[in-house]
Order: C-alpha cells, then sequence, then structure tokens
C-alpha cells in the first residue's frame, strides 16, 4: 500500500493541489488523469520519493519495494541489455555484484565463507536463480528479441530502449509500480502484450496515460487531479467521464434552478417587505434566500482546443497510386516493393512495428525524400497536407512569435485574425507572443494542426499526431479527423483514435504486407487468429 497524506504542491507560486489523501491499494491499477500542467507527473514523482512535496507525506507499506518506469533513454547505456533489466531489482543487483566480487579473490577468508553463504540465501530468497531467464521473458514479450539481450543499450535505436526500461520497471514483480506514458513509442504487439500482463499483475499500479484504451483495459480506478484537488473513482476512465459529465449537467441544472427561485424571492422581498402585512412573509422569503447556494460551478483546469479541417475543394477520382517503391535507410531496407491505390474519402490507418518504415513512407508522400525504386503518383485534384512525428525543423531555433509564425504558413494578413485560429489551439492573450522555439511539445503539435486547419487541403497525412498531447487534445482532433470529409492517412499507437476513425488497414512492414477494408479491431482479431493457428501449427 502507498499513501499520499495531507499532500499539498505548489509549483511557481501556484497550488497544484491541496490536502490530498489518497490511498493506493494492492492488487488496483491506478490511471492517473488531468490537464497539460495540472501535476500528474509531478505527483508520480512525489509517490516515488524523488521531490517532496510542500506539505504532507507519503506513506508506504514497510518492506514494500517501488519500481518506476525511467524515462532517461541513456542512463544506462554502459550495461547490456539484460542487465539493464535486472537492474529494475536494485537490492538483487547489488547482492549479485557483491557475490562476483567475493567469488574472485584470490585469497578466500572464512568471514567471505560466512559473507557468501548469507549472500546466497538472500540470493536463493528472491529468487534470484531464475532472474536472468525472467528478463529475458520480459525482453521478448515486448518485442526485444534474444539476438539484443547482451548488447549495450547504447547500441539499441531508440524504439527498443524504451521497451527494455519497460521490462526494466516490471521486472521482479515489484509491490508498487509507477508509470508515466508506458505506451509511448510502443508498437501494438507490444501494448496488447502490457496490457495481458497488467491484468495479472496483482501489485498496486500507478499509471499516468493518453491512452483512453489502454486506461479502460486496465484500470480499476481513475485519479483525477482537477479543480486544485485531486479524487478518486472507482472504474476505468470511460465511467469516470460519463460519472462527471453527469455530475456536471446535475450541478448546471440545479444552480439554474436555484438562481430562478432566488430571483423569485428576490422581487417578493422588493415588492412587500415594506408592506405591514406581508412583512412577516418577506423576513422568511429572505431568510430562504440566504439558505441558498449559489456558488458557481468549480473552474476546471481542462481545456478543449477547437479542431475542424475544411478542404477547399473536393478531391477528384484519381487520389493517389503508390507503385512498387522500395528504400533503404541507415543501411537496412525498410520498404520493399510496396503497392497500394488509394480512393477518395477513405481513411487509411498505417500499423506495424517497424516506425521507421511508416515515418518513411509519409515522408516520401510527403515528397520530403524520394524512394530508391518505384513511383507516387497523386491526382491533380488533390491537395495535401502533412504533420510528421518530428516537428523540431519547424520549431528549433526560430525567434518568432507565434503570430509570426503561423502568419508564414497561411494567407492571413491581419493579427485579429491569426489570434482568433491561435486562440482556438489556446494560445491565447500573451501566450500567441511566445517564441516558437521555447514551446512544449504539446504545444508544439497544437501550432502544426492550426497550420494545417488553415490549408485547406483535401488530403491529410498524419504520423503519430497523438503524442505530447493531453487526453481533451487527443479527444477533439479524434472528432476533427471523424467529421472530415475528404482522405486521411495516418498512423498512431492510440489504439481509440485508429478504431474510430480507420476504415482501412495497410501494414507496409517488409515481408508482412497487408491491405484490407476493415476496422483495426477486425484487423486485430485477424492477427490474434493467425498467430493462434501458427502457435497451434508448430
Amino acid at each position: 500500500m502507498i499513501a499520499a497524506i495531507d499532500v499539498d504542491l505548489q509549483y511557481s507560486g501556484r497550488a497544484l493541489f491541496r490536502h490530498a489523501d489518497v490511498t493506493f491499494t494492492r492488487g488496483n491499477c491506478y490511471g492517473l488523469i488531468g490537464a497539460n500542467g495540472a501535476g500528474k507527473s509531478t505527483f508520480l514523482k512525489i509517490l516515488a520519493g524523488e521531490l517532496e512535496p510542500t506539505g504532507g507525506r507519503v506513506s508506504v507499506t514497510p518492506g514494500e519495494r517501488i519500481s518506476v518506469l525511467r524515462q532517461d533513454h541513456f542512463a544506462f547505456d554502459e550495461y547490456t541489455v539484460v542487465k539493464t533489466v535486472l537492474l529494475g531489482n536494485k537490492k538483487l543487483c547489488e547482492i549479485m555484484d557483491a557475490k562476483e566480487e567475493l567469488y574472485s579473490k584470490e585469497e578466500f577468508t572464512e568471514e567471505d565463507g560466512m559473507r557468501i553463504s548469507e549472500l546466497e540465501e538472500e540470493f536463493a530468497e528472491m529468487d534470484g536463480w531464475s532472474a536472468e531467464s525472467d528478463a529475458q521473458i520480459l525482453l521478448n514479450g515486448l518485442g526485444v528479441t534474444n539476438e539484443w539481450h547482451e548488447r549495450l543499450m547504447s547500441e539499441l535505436p531508440n524504439d527498443l530502449k524504451v521497451k527494455v526500461l519497460l521490462a526494466q520497471a516490471l521486472f521482479g514483480s515489484p509491490d508498487i509500480l509507477l508509470m508515466d506514458e508506458p505506451t509511448n513509442h510502443l508498437d501494438i504487439d507490444a501494448i496488447i502484450w502490457l496490457e495481458d500482463f497488467l491484468l495479472d499483475l496483482e501489485s498496486t499500479v500507478i499509471v499516468v496515460s493518453h491512452d483512453r484504451h489502454f486506461l479502460n483495459k486496465v484500470c480499476t480506478h481513475t485519479v483525477d487531479i482537477d479543480f486544485g484537488k485531486i479524487t478518486v473513482y472507482a472504474g476505468n476512465y470511460d465511467f469516470w467521464y460519463e460519472y462527471t459529465q453527469m455530475r456536471q449537467r446535475q450541478l448546471r441544472e440545479q444552480n439554474k434552478k436555484d438562481e430562478a427561485k432566488a430571483k423569485e424571492l428576490k422581487e417578493f422581498i422588493a415588492r412587500f417587505s415594506a408592506n405591514a402585512s406581508k412583512s412577516k412573509q418577506a423576513t422568511s422569503r429572505k431568510k430562504l434566500l440566504e439558505s441558498l447556494d449559489l456558488s458557481e460551478l468549480p473552474v476546471s483546469s481542462r481545456r478543449f482546443p477547437y479542431v475542424g479541417f475544411k478542404p477547399d475543394r473536393e478531391v477528384g477520382n484519381d487520389v493517389l497510386t503508390v507503385s512498387g517503391i522500395s528504400k533503404t535507410v541507415g543501411g537496412r531496407k525498410v520498404l520493399d516493393n510496396v503497392s497500394f491505390t488509394v480512393l477518395p474519402r477513405e481513411k487509411v490507418a498505417f500499423v506495424g512495428t517497424d516506425a521507421v518504415a511508416k515515418t518513411t513512407l509519409f515522408k516520401i508522400l510527403a515528397g520530403e525524400t524520394e524512394p530508391d525504386e518505384g513511383t507516387v503518383k497523386w491526382g491533380v485534384t488533390t491537395s495535401t497536407s502533412y504533420f510528421p512525428s518530428d516537428n523540431s525543423a519547424y520549431f528549433d531555433g526560430c525567434e518568432d512569435s507565434l503570430i509570426d509564425w503561423l502568419r508564414s504558413y497561411s494567407d492571413l494578413v491581419f493579427e485579429s485574425d491569426v489570434r482568433s485560429w491561435l486562440g482556438r489551439m489556446m494560445f491565447s492573450g500573451d501566450e500567441a507572443l511566445k517564441k516558437a522555439k521555447v514551446l512544449s511539445g504539446g504545444e508544439r503539435v497544437r501550432c502544426m494542426l492550426c497550420k494545417m486547419m488553415l490549408s485547406g487541403a483535401n488530403v491529410l497525412i498524419f504520423d503519430e499526431p497523438t503524442n505530447h498531447l493531453d487526453l481533451e487534445s487527443i479527444a477533439s482532433l479524434n472528432d476533427g479527423i471523424i467529421k472530415y470529409p475528404e482522405t486521411v492517412l495516418f498512423t498512431s499507437h492510440d489504439h481509440q483514435f485508429v478504431q474510430t476513425i480507420a476504415d482501412r488497414v495497410i501494414d507496409v512492414t517488409t515481408g508482412n504486407h497487408y491491405d484490407k477494408k476493415i476496422t483495426f479491431d477486425e484487423y486485430l482479431a485477424e492477427l490474434a487468429e493467425k498467430r493462434e493457428a501458427e502457435k497451434a501449427g508448430k
């Protein structure tokens, strides 16, 4: 068990939350939600003991081990992959290192023998003999195959490093598991594996995630940071959303009734307070008016941007034809003889475990790079707008204010018009004067979306648009793309995002080409059946 007791946190003179009393118990998975800047990641750091609260304390059941998903991809570069996973249980690693040091001594004293005996006993109690095989099972489950296990972390690509750090956090069944955005940069296979793993885990799990499907799948409780306080709800994200929407409606309706009643009472008091025969009634009405609770609804920290894409013209019958394209990146062939045709108003999800392949394909479609072989032919009536997974080229070192930045990507002339568009994406007042180079990841994404909305394109290309966005922004983007009447090509790790948008699924992974008019859930069901058949055939 881990509990926050009367915890306060102030940041830059602003109270993120006050008097937080939350108890997290074994066997439950808690989804920690809130707007960007509400303090989700900060609260996790307080629970992990990495940050001191302004007030209050954190209590942990004595002897329970806390494991935290690390975010620094370079912190373990000097270690092998397996050793990095084992470091998830620091005490076990210390015992292993102490044993190795003693066994390597040339002269072995009686005292050394006693110490070895103690270490071996403790090692066995911690199931140390199966530690390496357990680490390898975790790695393979997440898609980090055997050929990587003895390699140094410095030799791994970033997508595998993410998986190794996740395996490290999961290693040894910790009593308390704290994870901040564990599904970021994971492929769908790894996300499904993680969901199943957490469902079977009997630990206390606290997770921050912007993946709504993931939260619905694994969470037994939802912990909401809003209105300057932390509130626990039994149920997953969808239950929390429906309940809070219903509660807000009830409060608004009650406020309307109270306001109407107050108006009626005030009119009666004003009319009859000077009338002797009515004075007693006026006095009683005055007391009733004073008893009414006319407090305003609390102001939520949640803000929903407006996302809406409107094409300047309809797309014609010919949209896109890709014929036999191949491309080698970094000495590896990531696209091999890829061909497909996109029809008008299709919304196509590109899936698969190879993120480089999808990004490379989108760069080719957007004209940012050329294929080694094959051709890409866009219809004459098409106009495209591209959202890259890496948008740093648009912002790094840019001294322009957001007003000037957006103006340079549009036909807007008047500052009032530019500010109006920025306001839709939650950049109002002085926020519109920020320099483009200082924006956070989520702010950059919102600027890119604003740029795309102003493009008037009739084909939209999105490479992981939900990265860095909060749940509210993801929901707005999700709805905006659903309502968009023209063609969309996209890739995303957000299950609900893909399922609610795509009407066609394409996998361009080398050796695994797949193309079908199908929903994402139907595609996953086919994939599961195929794997079961392959297992049965072995």
